[in-house]
């Protein structure tokens, strides 16, 4: 990071929302000093009373898929198949060197019309045309990309779940080279909105391939290298533990959790519930049976590595609940959307953590309020976990909502994202609580702390919702180097 002699001062930062003018001082990447008095320094920027606060981190990313969906069409403002199509299909055909044609962000739970790949073939025939869902568990395809992925004469051409992740691992990826490129690129983009750090739950050998990136690469933020359950016992294999260093990663990675799943998702119908789904469907998909699902824990746990469990549906959660509770481990259930009254307290357990994702509540309120009517009170219940004694951390589920701490801090702070009044305000968290929670916890800066900062040009304590989402940042620091820097 910095050099381990470089004194670097932050004159006149605003200490946190609404907090004192003071001089912090950086050497060897780390905090030195926060003082009234500007002491002596090798360099000197003045902050001009922008508020100084602990860097973000994002706890859930996906780090590939945000990569290539940040070059993909753009489907969130389609309100109906048909829609749909007609957004892919205006466009020129943007296949590039994969030979396939890919739209992402579609959210099917209120269209009124059903997809069909005759609607692909008939609109752009023999074209391999990929919709993906905005929360990757449905992918809509083609006759012709079907048949790309060895899939030919699937009866609708719309995979879910299982079905969706096997063939998209069979769609040929961008050359590496490439694709670490524009990881990279993401990862500077983030830093320009405060973040320093993402766990990253790509479904890959991240280990691996991040060392890869930070040799070849500038990457701007640290890294959470999580572990697929499909490569649990190569993980247990090499030696690897959850919280401990990264050999050859420069410093940026740790070794994260091992990610396995419960259930599926909302948007998708999937996520295990205890009610069924609207019109006598069923109540979800059990990805993993519980006996499954605590082998794999205790596995893990016994070697050193937490697991972290994707759990949407309130019967998920609860599931996911009692293997932590069988396996006594520390580790994270991932998501917690729809909590059942008496499984709150449950949380409260030590070592768990709730890794959620604010900025779902109002993306998904209106499909919620259809598909889980009557228990929507505890549906994305922020404060309802915090009250009964949860540790909670925010990310975005990138490429699901954006790589942007900041939509979820107002998303959890104001419960809403538009013109509409705020969802179920009673699950509203405060301000300095978010903040913490997308810090890793940090609520403040303290000599000893890492230089993982982040500048803001206003006080985040004077702001509404959408003043936080649209907050302009003026510095982000790593480790004492900047990774952004604009007007200061």
């Amino acid at each position: 990071m910095s050099s381990p002699s470089s004194r670097l001062l932050l004159r006149n930062a605003r200490l946190g929302p609404g907090g004192p003018l003071r001089h912090v001082l950086i050497v060897g990447g780390r905090v030195a000093e926060v003082a009234a008095e500007p002491p002596p320094c090798d360099e000197s920027v003045d902050a001009g009373g922008a508020t100084l606060l602990p860097g973000l981190w994002d706890a859930h990313v996906h780090s590939v898929q945000w990569a290539q969906a940040r070059r993909r069409i753009d489907l969130t403002s389609a309100r109906s198949a048909r829609e749909a199509v007609d957004l892919v299909t205006s466009r020129a055909d943007t296949s590039g060197a994969s030979g396939f044609t890919v739209g992402y962000g579609f959210r099917d739970g209120l269209w009124p019309d059903t997809p069909h790949t005759s609607m692909l073939q008939a609109a752009a025939p023999g074209r391999p045309i990929v919709l993906v869902s905005n929360d990757l568990h449905t992918a809509w395809f083609s006759p012709a990309a079907l048949a790309a992925v060895g899939r030919g004469g699937h009866p609708t051409g719309v995979l879910r779940e299982r079905d969706c992740y096997d063939a998209m691992a069979e769609m040929p990826p961008p050359p590496r080279e490439e694709l670490d490129r524009w990881v990279a690129e993401a990862t500077t983009a983030a830093a320009a909105r405060g973040v320093v750090g993402v766990l990253d739950f790509e479904f890959a050998d991240n280990v691996t391939d991040w060392i890869r990136r930070v040799g070849a690469e500038r990457i701007d933020v640290r890294v959470g290298c999580s572990i697929p359950v499909n490569r649990l016992e190569e993980a247990i294999g090499r030696g690897l533990r959850t919280g401990e260093p990264v050999a050859g990663g420069q410093g940026l990675l740790e070794v994260g959790p091992v990610k396995t799943f419960v259930d599926g998702s909302l948007n998708t119908r999937t996520a295990y519930c205890e009610d069924p789904y609207p019109g006598g469907q069923a109540h979800g998909l059990l990805e993993t049976a519980p006996e499954e699902l605590y082998g794999v824990m205790a596995l893990a746990a016994g070697h050193g590595i937490d697991p972290a469990v994707h759990a949407i549906g309130d019967l998920a959660v609860g599931i996911a609940l009692d293997a932590f509770e069988r396996a006594g481990c520390a580790g994270r259930i991932e998501h917690a959307q729809l909590v059942r009254p008496e499984d709150f307290g449950r949380f409260a357990r030590p070592g768990l953590v709730a890794g959620v994702q604010p900025a779902h509540a109002p993306d998904d309120r209106d499909v919620a309020d259809l598909h889980w009517r009557g228990r929507t009170g505890r549906a994305f219940a922020y404060a309802g976990l915090l009250a009964a004694g949860a540790v909670i951390e925010l990310g975005s589920d990138a490429p699901v909502a954006p790589l942007d701490p900041w939509d979820g801090i107002a998303s959890a702070v104001a419960r809403t994202d538009d013109e509409r009044p705020p969802w179920h305000p009673e699950q509203a968290i405060p301000l300095p609580t978010a903040l913490a929670a997308a810090a890793r916890g940090r609520a403040g800066v303290r000599p000893g702390d890492p230089a993982d900062l982040v500048i803001t040009e206003y006080d985040p304590a004077g702001l509404d919702g959408d003043g936080l989402r649209r907050m302009p940042i003026l510095g982000t620091l790593l480790g004492g180097r900047w990774t952004h820097r604009s007007s200061i």
